[in-house]
């Protein structure tokens, strides 16, 4: 059980580096945490508590689109939360996407978090 709580304060930790107005992928903190899978970064963030302070609506799909927005209470918050930072959005999808992309591998040097 350990483990698995490490590996969810792991994302927690990087999701918490994405800069205002830039996003990043499932996938990308998958790679970056060495987990395999793009789902458990997913899992992990529908976990956060309703008063969070983590910026979950800064991760995306690998396509820019919006897939984790149903855990947002509305749905449509989380768009409107990546607008206020500058972001546009159309259906459910970050317009040029790509240049928004924050990637924690080339952003972060890993170290493990002090959890």
């Amino acid at each position: 059980m350990a483990e698995k709580q490490h590996y969810i304060e792991w994302v927690y930790e990087v999701t918490k580096q994405i800069p205002k107005g830039r996003v990043t992928t499932y996938g990308h903190i998958a790679d970056y945490l060495a987990l395999g899978s793009a789902r458990m970064v997913g899992w992990a963030l529908k976990q956060l508590p309703s008063d969070h302070n983590i910026p979950a609506h800064r991760v995306v799909n690998h396509k820019g689109e919006l897939s984790g927005r149903h855990h947002f209470s509305p749905p449509e918050e989380m768009q409107r939360r990546l607008e206020q930072e500058g972001l546009q959005v159309s259906d459910a999808q970050i317009i040029n996407f790509r240049e928004h992309l924050w990637v924690p591998a080339e952003e972060l040097n890993w170290e493990e978090p002090d959890i």
